[in-house]
């Protein structure tokens, strides 16, 4: 039986509206549970004047689910999006509300991959080109001749779900795939028959194609520039069909014109919709207007899976696409929520230690007080940590587990009661190429402001900011002094500072190392880092940015 909304008794159907166009599978779903009204063609007025109306709503992604719109929705508890974002949603309003917000986020990944095959075997054989030529009535067969994708090999760039079933469906046409993502266990790799590459140089000195799979950060802006294609080999062929801006396209320009890359497909771009490129019309270049999405199996999966989770979200189920926090008891709200920030930076700070070319396991303990409480949450921060801007979709609260399963990374969390020092501690592991990454931190005053107490073993106090920069150096007097001059040359203010030294017991080379962790008002560049730690007596460094 469904639950009432609010106001109404147990007799009355909840309510749905349907605002834009899903598959009928989707919506014959709903029908099986609720009275659905399809709004397709309302205008903002009148959804404005009737949302009050509806217990759950199912949209795509022109309807603006503002703040404003979600406060006049008195009775909503569901928000279904049938796709992979929610960038039309104000999630944080309706978390606020009480009302969950789910996703389709698995709905596109099968037309995501198949569209990649479509272009590698496009760019291969020189199809469009050909198809333009014959219907312009020219029979120009040696002109098209191509390249056969057998006992070729196919770099992948970011080895997500999207990159493995690529990888997949590329080993079917006898390619040798190889692949970098250092954030996808080894065991994975083995499992689809893959190699790891151990950087992205190292895949760029082997591949015949590269196909980018990387999700849309700073950090992998303009991701394949000048520097990356002068590090492949000559002819190769690049392809992007994951997100615009992943690919630099002049230095793209420029090496289609020197002959360094032979060819190109794209289906997303910097701005899109696009009707005007440098690279239109390039002979060697293809491109479609993005429709890695776009089958009408991912737009009926997409809206069946948002109906899916809308019945769940409405009849009492599981919503395993929400992306919003997930409920938990009022007390453990009230003891915990403060503590999610700390877990947070902390899975962060340690996956950014960790050194190795492959993450195998995430370990959290909860230790102290907070080890009485449903620790669950906290868990799900550190994942959310660990993987943020790592992964193709967006990591949150409820995908987090998913998306490390999907990478082979096992997660593991544990309480212990008792925390030695302090009343409440967040310690979180990371097990990357055979090495283990350790950091734990605490929450300090009455409004428990994250703080780093250790760094591989070492102890310290540190309030955490968001730009953390850690190094490890041999345990010599002025080593803070140099750090600090070198900063100051490049104008860097330093907010904070703390030492940890050798902790007790501790043998071997290992013995003689220390942490220094430093905060500072704006990033440290790499080069900086370089710097000091091609300096006498470092031995590595790490600039972070929290935020």
């Amino acid at each position: 039986m469904s639950a009432a909304a609010p106001g109404s008794t147990a007799a009355e159907r909840l309510r749905v509206l349907v605002k834009e166009k899903i598959g009928d599978s989707g919506v014959a779903l709903l029908r099986e549970h609720f009275d659905v009204e399809i709004g397709i063609d309302w205008s903002e007025e009148e959804l404005a004047e009737r949302i009050g109306e509806y217990d759950g709503i199912v949209i795509r992604s022109a309807t603006k689910m503002t703040a404003e719109l979600i406060g006049r929705a008195g009775r909503l508890r569901a928000i279904g999006r049938a796709g992979v974002g929610v960038d039309n949603v104000d999630v944080e309003a309706a978390t606020k509300r009480g009302i969950v917000v789910a996703n389709a986020p698995e709905s596109n990944v099968v037309t995501a991959a198949e569209h990649t095959m479509a272009l590698l075997l496009a760019l291969a054989r020189n199809i469009p080109q050909a198809y333009v030529s014959l219907t312009a009535g020219k029979w120009e067969r040696s002109k098209f001749s191509g390249v056969e994708l057998y006992e070729k090999t196919l770099g992948i760039l970011g080895f997500g779900r999207i990159g493995q079933l690529v990888a997949q469906r590329a080993r079917g046409f006898g390619m040798h795939v190889l692949a970098f993502d250092p954030f996808v266990s080894a065991e994975r790799y083995r499992d689809l028959g893959v190699e790891k590459a151990e950087s992205p140089e190292d895949l760029y000195a082997q591949a015949d194609f590269i196909t980018v799979h990387l999700p849309k950060t700073a950090e992998t802006e303009g991701f394949l520039n000048a520097e990356a294609f002068a590090r492949m080999r000559d002819g190769v062929r690049v392809l992007n069909v994951a997100r615009g801006g992943l690919i630099d396209e002049a230095a793209l320009k420029d090496a289609l014109d020197s002959g360094k890359v032979a060819g190109a497909a794209l289906d997303v771009f910097p701005s899109e919709p696009v009707t005007e490129h440098p690279l239109f019309g390039y002979p060697n270049v293809v491109v479609t207007p993005h429709l890695g999405a776009s089958t009408a199996e991912a737009t009926d999966r997409a809206g069946y899976q948002s109906a899916e989770q809308v019945v769940a979200a409405l009849t009492g189920g599981v919503v395993s696409t929400a992306v919003n926090i997930p409920a938990i008891s009022a007390e453990d709200m009230q003891m915990l929520g403060p503590f999610l920030p700390l877990a947070t930076h902390l899975g962060r700070l340690a996956m950014e230690l960790a050194e190795g070319s492959s993450v195998e396991r995430i370990e959290a303990a909860f230790l102290g007080r907070i080890a009485d409480f449903d620790t669950r949450l906290l868990g799900l921060a550190v994942i959310v940590g660990a993987l943020q801007g790592r992964t193709e979709e967006q990591v949150n609260l409820v995908n987090a587990p998913t998306m490390a399963h999907q990478r082979g990374i096992v997660f593991e969390e544990r309480a212990v009661s008792e925390a030695q020092d302090f009343n409440e501690l967040i310690r979180v592991t990371v097990i990357a190429g055979g090495e283990r990454v350790a950091v734990a931190g605490t929450g300090i005053g009455p409004n428990q402001v994250p703080h780093l107490v250790e760094v591989q073993g070492r102890r310290l106090t540190i309030e955490l900011e968001r730009y953390v920069t850690v190094f490890r150096y041999e345990d010599l007097p002025g080593m803070i002094g140099r750090v600090g001059t070198i900063f100051g040359t490049h104008g860097i203010n330093i907010s904070s500072a703390a030492v940890g030294h050798t902790p007790d017991g501790s043998d071997g080379e290992d013995r003689r190392l220390a942490a220094m962790v430093v905060t500072t008002d704006t990033a440290v560049p790499d080069a900086v880092v370089g710097e000091i730690v091609a300096s006498d007596g470092f031995v590595n460094g790490w600039s972070v940015d929290l935020g």
